[in-house]
């Protein structure tokens, strides 16, 4: 079966929000006394779920749950004040996405942020474009690496699994993609190294947003 659908994770993937996921972060511990991380320390932090971004960046002497979980509530209010002043699609992210409509393939978003911060970051950034599901991190559904959200996306769009690509810059979306029978391809442009990807089961990897295109065009 032909690929009838494209499954996308958000940050490292379409969006490069690194900066303003970073800067939010370092608030968020600075207003605590803790120490602060480099922007790059955040390419390792993120993509797990923001509790899981505070498990990473908190120092091992003070970490607690009770602290994760203030730290983590306390970044959902300084991220929604600046989710978007350094975010910005990434190079080629455009051309691709017109190369899927144009040869009719079905476009969807699937992220572990926070489900109304994932669908603010698509309406600012990629409305001229009919993705659709957009979902990010909801309560009662697991995050990935668990299949159950790309399934749904698949059942959404009544699609089967094995007819996506799924394109996302992690090893957790490759392991997502592997567990929902969709094919994992890694975008090397985003936060984690080629090995990560390669380790978690990448299909295929590529280097920029059109050889996407190209990809789909050998299939």
């Amino acid at each position: 079966m032909g690929c009838r659908a494209v499954l996308f994770d958000l940050d490292g993937t379409l969006l490069d929000t690194l900066a303003d996921l970073a800067d939010s972060a370092n608030a968020v511990l600075q207003e605590r006394g803790l120490p602060i991380h480099e922007q790059d320390a955040y390419r390792y932090y993120v993509g797990n779920g923001v509790k899981t971004l505070f498990q990473r960046a908190l120092p091992e002497a003070v970490r607690s749950d009770e602290l994760v979980e203030a730290c983590a509530a306390s970044f959902r209010d300084v991220y929604d004040r600046r989710w978007n002043i350094k975010t910005r699609p990434f190079e080629g992210v455009a051309e691709l996405l017109d190369g899927l409509v144009e040869r009719g393939i079905q476009i969807a978003v699937l992220s572990n942020k926070p489900h109304r911060f994932t669908q603010k970051c698509v309406a600012e950034y990629l409305s001229l474009w009919p993705l659709d599901p957009v979902l990010g991190q909801r309560e009662g559904i697991p995050l990935k690496p668990d299949p159950a959200a790309a399934l749904e996306v698949a059942g959404r769009l009544q699609i089967a699994p094995r007819a996506f690509l799924y394109l996302g810059d992690t090893g957790t979306d490759m392991l997502t993609a592997r567990a929902a029978g969709m094919r994992p391809v890694g975008a090397l442009w985003g936060f984690r190294p080629e090995e990560e990807l390669r380790q978690a089961g990448a299909d295929r990897l590529i280097r920029a947003p059109a050889e996407m295109l190209s990809l789909l065009d050998g299939l």
